[in-house]
């Protein structure tokens, strides 16, 4: 591997640490300003004084902010999340079995709408300003308007409540075989399809319509090459830089935004862990999930600057 390209990777990576240690910062910052006492809604309102500062010492609440911080972090970076105030339960053990499910639940829905969005993407430039463009144009405009939960809601009721095809609860087990697992999730994996297809296959279509435009495109169309030859042959993979970066972005997204879809769909995620315990007020936990999706999309973002770095010879020499 070039030198160059070597110190560029490296740029990214030490960025990619920076921003994630800045993130661990402002979500910390963030629950500590919140408003409340997370030692009165753990005790009720009818607890005493001196119960309420007796455990306020056991959380270490009296400590300095900076010492609470850096505490924190010393326990994250040795893989301890903490323990959860609501029930006692270690949240590393917790958040492992929920970021599984959740990752299970992205990892389907990507698997569909990927290659879906490419090929749309695709088939849109194939078909420029006729019928399929703006049929798939009109979808995908309609499907970024409409929120996440609505787009759930409505396939809930059609599938579950109306044609009766599908369980209205996403719920799934260890016991369960795969089969039933992915009965169980494929309402999810549907609204998650639609969301994140419009903007990968918009973003294909922008891309490759940008190449058309060079000139080594408008050789190829003289030499009587066919519209379909020229798209997938010539356009296509000198579009994938920007293509790519899309789609690491949609599937950062895939992970991290799931909490709206796991919440409608009941299905027991990192979305639904960390809505559940926001209700409980309980930090260490919120603390813990906030770290865990800002690392997921820090660290897609940096695959998708060093993949772009890869693919693209202008990213890869130095100005």
């Amino acid at each position: 591997m070039p030198r160059h390209l070597v110190k560029l990777v490296a740029q990214r990576i030490a960025l990619g640490i920076l921003l994630l240690f800045a993130s661990s910062v402002l979500i910390f910052a963030g629950t500590q300003i919140l408003p409340g006492d997370v030692a009165q809604s753990i005790l009720g309102q009818s607890a005493t004084p001196e119960a309420l500062a007796n455990l306020r010492k056991e959380l270490g609440l009296n400590e300095p902010a900076i010492s609470r911080y850096l505490s924190w972090l010393g326990g994250v970076l040795q893989g301890d999340l903490g323990t959860a105030l609501s029930n006692g339960a270690s949240i590393t053990d917790s958040i492992l079995k929920r970021l599984d499910n959740t990752l299970f639940l992205a990892f389907w829905a990507a698997l569909f709408s990927v290659p879906l969005s490419i090929f749309l993407g695709l088939i849109s430039v194939l078909y420029r300003n006729k019928w399929p463009d703006r049929l798939i144009s009109a979808v995908s405009l309609s499907t970024i308007s409409v929120p996440e939960f609505i787009i759930g809601y409505v396939i809930l009721f059609v599938l579950a409540v109306q044609l009766q095809w599908l369980p209205s609860v996403s719920l799934i087990t260890n016991d369960m075989g795969f089969f039933e697992k992915l009965g169980a999730i494929l309402m999810p994996v549907i609204v998650l399809t639609f969301v994140v297809m419009a903007h990968m296959m918009r973003m294909t279509r922008a891309a490759i319509l940008n190449v058309m435009e060079s000139a080594y495109i408008e050789t190829a169309e003289l030499k009587g090459l066919s519209a379909f030859n020229v798209i997938f042959s010539h356009a296509f993979p000198n579009a994938i830089s920007p293509i790519v970066n899309v789609v690491m972005l949609n599937l950062a997204y895939l992970v991290v935004g799931v909490v709206v879809v796991e919440v409608v769909f009941v299905y027991p995620g990192m979305g639904q862990y960390l809505v559940d315990h926001v209700s409980k007020r309980d930090i260490p936990v919120v603390q813990s999930a906030g770290l865990i999706f800002a690392s997921v999309y820090i660290t897609m973002n940096m695959l998708a600057d060093i993949i772009a770095i890869v693919a693209n010879p202008r990213l890869r020499h130095p100005k």
